[in-house]
């Protein structure tokens, strides 16, 4: 992309989408289009219409979502498959019609089967069942995918679908009820400390392993993707195996367990931990399978332990 390029990042104030903010400003790319969804609601068609058709960006990063974690894609899976399926849509199908050069759509891991083999390839998309707690959120990003590759295929377009891992760092959502397991735990060990409370209770047996990655990693891998030289671009959307479709994360795995401790550690809590086996697990594991990302040459930087470290030090400076 050409430093002037116009940019469009939907979703720039969530969790993914205000880290590719960040990594494009520090990168130099200040010719960014960004609304709030209360400046445009993602979810409206004649108000996306008219915003592409007025702004005409370049290049886009489809960032926007309605997230969560267990509890929440459990309790809400209509509003999960709604709100993801027309902010997908609206946006794929305006960033077609306004000629955007390159779009990335980010999507998620639990797009794979529940019992997929072990680390998870992009062609295992559709091959089994999914997990039930978060079906509706998967089968959104998948219908995501299928239209990147659709509008790919009869238009011509040049649209990505990238499936991120765990993510985890700074503007991470740490309300109990909605948040995602790690920083989830963050504060659950904090206020654990706060009010010297003896036990932290965590959901399920702590045998399932999660792969997890910076956010800041991942907004460097989008940047890295969308900058491929065209040969190497066209590879991913021609790809015979898995056409348009590439993971992101981090290669490495830990079980909720150890990473419970880990968190432990870093808050600084010295009570003890009661897992509350009654709650469901999820997954059993979901290690994605990077060889692809790592072939054509990006690797991610932060190790977990120091990732958790400046999360944490972000927690206790904006969410206290």
């Amino acid at each position: 992309m050409d430093k002037a390029a116009k940019i469009y990042v939907a979703g720039h104030r969530g969790l993914v989408g205000s880290a590719i903010v960040r990594k494009l400003r520090a990168e130099g790319y200040s010719n960014l289009v960004l609304r709030t969804s209360k400046e445009l609601d993602l979810r409206n068609t004649a108000a996306v219409a008219e915003f592409f058709a007025e702004e005409r960006p370049e290049y886009g990063f489809l960032a926007a979502a309605k997230v969560g974690g267990i509890v929440a894609n459990n309790s809400y899976p209509a509003d999960f498959i709604y709100d993801n399926l027309m902010i997908q849509s609206n946006v794929i199908h305006q960033a077609y019609l306004s000629g955007v050069e390159r779009l990335l759509f980010l999507g998620s891991s639990c797009i794979y089967p529940k019992l997929a083999p072990q680390p998870l390839k992009e062609e295992y998309l559709l091959t089994g069942p999914l997990e039930p707690t978060n079906d509706a959120y998967a089968v959104a990003k998948i219908a995501g995918i299928t239209m990147c590759r659709a509008y790919n295929r009869q238009h011509g377009t040049r649209f990505l679908a990238a499936m991120p891992t765990n993510l985890y760092g700074p503007g991470d959502n740490f309300d109990l009820e909605k948040s995602h397991v790690l920083p989830a735990l963050i504060r659950k060990f904090h206020e654990a400390k706060e009010t010297g409370a003896e036990t932290v209770t965590i959901w399920g047996t702590g045998s399932p392993y999660r792969e997890f990655l910076h956010v800041d990693d991942l907004a460097d891998a989008c940047l890295f993707l969308i900058n491929l030289p065209e040969d190497r671009y066209s590879s991913l959307l021609t790809s015979l195996s898995s056409p348009a479709l590439i993971n992101i994360g981090s290669g490495e795995e830990v079980s909720i367990r150890e990473l419970a401790l880990l968190v432990k550690e870093v808050v600084g809590y010295e009570g003890e931990l009661v897992f509350d086996t009654t709650k469901p697990d999820g997954t059993p594991r979901k290690l994605c399978d990077i060889s692809k990302l790592h072939g054509l040459g990006w690797r991610h930087r932060t190790r977990l332990e120091d990732g958790i470290r400046s999360t944490y030090n972000w927690y206790l400076s904006n969410e206290k």
